[in-house]
């Protein structure tokens, strides 16, 4: 067991976000599903037998979700960046993430659940540290344009003269 693990607070759909996840990542699996009992069910406001926590795991990193209720919500400040080789890897994971979602800025958005992830290709922290400050500022600047990221627009961004 992994000596930090995320904990997701969900209203009533853990068990559901999970499947969504790990049927995104290639690398994932779905882990021990809790029920909450007739106790725990009294307890928490949950039907008997509906999922309390679900653990999974997405390209190695271990997750669990709570079925907590209405309480707490996701925010902005807490979120997954998704590290990507390729323009086609940036638009499967875009795509599969914004089915529901929002789009936000600079590779930001928010999937259904209101989680927020950044699909960020791995050549943006090459651009945005260019010894070339002039390069960096026009990549920066092409980026604060984009919602999903454009591997070529950057790099064309950073060449022009």
């Amino acid at each position: 067991m992994p000596k930090i693990t995320p904990f997701l607070w969900f209203n009533d759909n853990a068990e559901e976000a999970m499947k969504f996840y790990t049927s995104i990542f290639k690398n994932s699996k779905i882990g021990i599903v809790t029920r909450y009992d007739e106790a725990g069910s009294k307890a928490a406001g949950r039907p008997k037998g509906s999922a309390m926590t679900a653990s999974f795991q997405l390209e190695g990193q271990e997750f669990v979700a709570l079925n907590g209720g209405p309480i707490f919500k996701f925010t902005e400040a807490i979120s997954f960046v998704v590290n990507c080789e390729d323009q086609k890897e940036v638009d499967y994971y875009w795509e599969k993430l914004t089915e529901d979602g929002e789009e936000s800025q600079c590779g930001w958005l928010k999937d259904k659940f209101g989680l927020s992830w950044q699909i960020v290709p791995t050549i943006l922290s090459k651009l945005l540290s260019d010894p070339d400050p002039q390069k960096s500022k026009r990549a920066m600047e092409a980026m604060l344009q984009m919602k999903k990221i454009d591997i070529e627009k950057l790099k064309q961004a950073a060449e022009k003269k």
